[in-house]
């Protein structure tokens, strides 16, 4: 179907050609029917973009960037169901909660539930904070592709091996890592393709948390973002179910 921009329609052609899996050149010219310079134009400059990528044998296939656009489509979903699930994680816990999504090199607190009184680790919405230090920095970047996963390790203060060590346990801790005196659990909320795209985390005074925190908490913030991850599944079911009977 013509949009009258032909530029564009050819390249939903091949991003359409990708849906079904990674293609050499010469599948993507026979499956778009498109000429041959023509496909390589358009496949290298949607690369360019990040919209398509290549696999390890050199196959275009479908880029990061769809995948970070869908997640952007579901984040006001993700962000009505945070509320409720951040304030049943304080009251639970009893410390402050709060969900970061990453935005470059920051990661950014979209939603939180503080403890209402004595000492608390405040972190107000839409505060931005560095992906180099603290637990929820860890979990957004623990599931990264190797690259981006290596670069964003230059200057911060966990490496490799902790970053492993939040992979096989499914959550992250710290002490004092981005605060001294403040110690913090998060724990990734997947999309439904099971992208991580957000982190749930608790944190307060190591007075409270201990400098094991994890120990305490890991479990309840764990469920936490769960739950979220749950939600989002739900929807996105929700939401196919729909459009099948459009």
């Amino acid at each position: 179907m013509s949009s009258g921009v032909g530029v564009l329609d050819k390249a939903a052609i091949v991003l359409g050609a990708l849906e079904s899996g990674p293609s050499t050149l010469a599948q993507l010219v026979t499956a778009t029917g498109l000429a041959r310079p023509t496909a390589h134009r358009l496949a290298v400059a949607l690369e360019h973009h990040r919209l398509v990528s290549r696999d390890l044998q050199g196959r275009f296939v479908l880029g990061p960037r769809l995948g970070e656009l869908a997640a952007a489509a579901g984040e006001d979903r993700l962000l009505a169901a945070a509320g409720p699930v951040l304030g049943a994680l304080r009251d639970h816990t009893n410390e402050s909660a709060q969900l970061f999504r990453r935005q470059g090199d920051h990661r950014i607190c979209v939603s939180t539930a503080e403890r209402p009184v004595g000492l608390r680790d405040s972190i107000p919405v839409g505060a931005s904070l560095s992906m180099l230090a603290g637990s929820a920095a860890q979990v957004l970047l623990a599931w990264e592709e190797p690259d981006r996963l290596h670069r964003g390790l230059i200057g911060a203060a966990f490496n490799a091996t902790t970053l492993s060590g939040v992979r096989r346990r499914g959550w992250s801790q710290s002490v004092g890592e981005r605060e001294p005196g403040v110690a913090s659990v998060s724990a990734p909320v997947r999309s439904p393709s099971g992208r991580v795209i957000a982190a749930v985390s608790i944190s307060g005074p190591i007075e409270r948390l201990s400098r094991q925190p994890g120990r305490l908490h890991a479990a309840t913030v764990i469920a936490g973002a769960n739950k979220l991850t749950e939600i989002l599944a739900r929807h996105a079911a929700a939401q196919d179910e729909a459009h099948g009977h459009d």
